[in-house]
């Protein structure tokens, strides 16, 4: 198998890490949405990663679909988010949250660094970021004193560390010192296991 992205998307982290999680081998394609966009269309038509090339040829895009075949392929008893019931819709809020917060942030990067000098828009921006930090306030209110946001690790846990993590590379003032200490804590405690320090983002800090 083969998953085409590299682990500054928090989208493709957030499979690569929970692939690692569940030991579910893959070879990594590191490529770039911008300099290998041609490449990656020629396996995705959207030419968006992450994309996962199966065994068998069959190519599933979309993080949430990757994860939820992966959820499927280990059985319910280690899925990342509950197969079914209460505590699957639970996971999923959180997830959704983590999500949108992130992709908010996605956004905000986009804005500030993709649009020609003088279009960026200083109002959308902040709106965005405000956004992002609205949906990290939510999950810093239901981490509180926990150690998981749902009593185990999940794959809320997961986008939630790499969302805030990515945060910290292209919108450090979404995540100022200080502003959201129980997902700072989360997030340090997970950039500390092997899943996620084999995907650290180190190579995109300056």
């Amino acid at each position: 198998m083969q998953l085409l992205g590299r682990d500054l998307s928090p989208f493709v982290r957030r499979v690569a890490v929970s692939l690692d999680l569940l030991g579910i081998d893959v070879e990594r394609r590191h490529l770039a949405t911008g300099a290998d966009f041609e490449e990656i269309k020629r396996v995705n038509p959207l030419g968006r990663v992450p994309a996962l090339v199966l065994d068998d040829g069959e190519v599933l895009v979309d993080s949430q679909a990757i994860l939820d075949w992966a959820d499927q392929e280990v059985g319910p008893e280690r899925a990342l988010i509950p197969l079914t019931g209460p505590e699957r819709r639970a996971v999923l809020k959180s997830v959704s949250i983590a999500l949108g917060a992130v992709e908010k942030a996605v956004q905000s990067f986009y804005e500030r660094k993709q649009k020609a000098e003088g279009r960026t828009d200083p109002a959308w921006v902040e709106r965005l970021n405000g956004q992002a930090a609205g949906g990290l306030a939510a999950l810093e209110a239901a981490l509180g004193d926990q150690e998981w946001l749902h009593g185990r690790l999940t794959q809320a846990d997961i986008t939630t560390a790499v969302a805030y993590d990515f945060m910290t590379v292209t919108g450090p003032d979404i995540v100022a010192e200080g502003r959201f200490p129980k997902l700072a804590a989360l997030t340090e405690r997970l950039n500390a296991t092997p899943p996620f320090q084999a995907t650290d983002l180190a190579p995109f800090r300056q």
